[in-house]
């Protein structure tokens, strides 16, 4: 499914403009306005601070390597980017997709292993264990007759699974 060219240049510009020139523009005016406005108003931060070279030079020293720590600390410490990536799961019909997907794979083929090993070794398949390979097969025949990626909110099949997931 092709998106539409106006579309996609929409989200090119934003992307282009929120990671990159606003975020550049931001930081420039910051230092602009904190030195012009705050720094040469005071002898005593104008002493620390002679000349606006010194100022980005020092702030940039600090700053960076305290922005790298914050930035780890929200992907690898934080609770929010994870709330993060669940919300992209359930809003974006595509990864939900995948994710479905995946979860359905690594349970199919733990199963099918499972047989498998079980007839390599001469051994019968209880009617429990045909009874749950038939259970994923009417799973996965679902999803397949059902599913549509065009689907939004309750009624979509692979956001009740995720949901689903996320309870177990």
């Amino acid at each position: 499914m092709k998106t539409p060219f106006y579309f996609r240049s929409w989200y090119y510009f934003r992307t282009g403009w929120s990671v990159y020139f606003a975020f550049i523009f931001a930081a420039i005016n910051t230092l602009v306005v904190t030195y012009f406005l705050a720094i040469e108003n005071y002898p005593m931060l104008k002493e620390v601070f002679p000349t606006f070279i010194v100022y980005v030079t020092i702030v940039v020293t600090i700053g960076i390597p305290i922005l790298v720590g914050v930035g780890y600390m929200h992907f690898k410490r934080s609770p929010s980017f994870r709330a993060e990536a669940v919300i992209n799961f359930e809003s974006n019909p595509f990864t939900r997709r995948v994710l479905v997907n995946s979860e359905l794979t690594l349970k199919l083929n733990t199963k099918l292993m499972e047989l498998i090993l079980k007839i390599s070794q001469g051994e019968k398949i209880s009617k429990e264990e045909i009874l749950a390979a038939t259970k994923i097969q009417d799973e996965l025949e679902t999803l397949v007759n059902e599913r549509k990626t065009e689907k939004f909110g309750e009624r979509d099949i692979d956001l009740k699974y995720l949901k689903k997931l996320q309870k177990l």
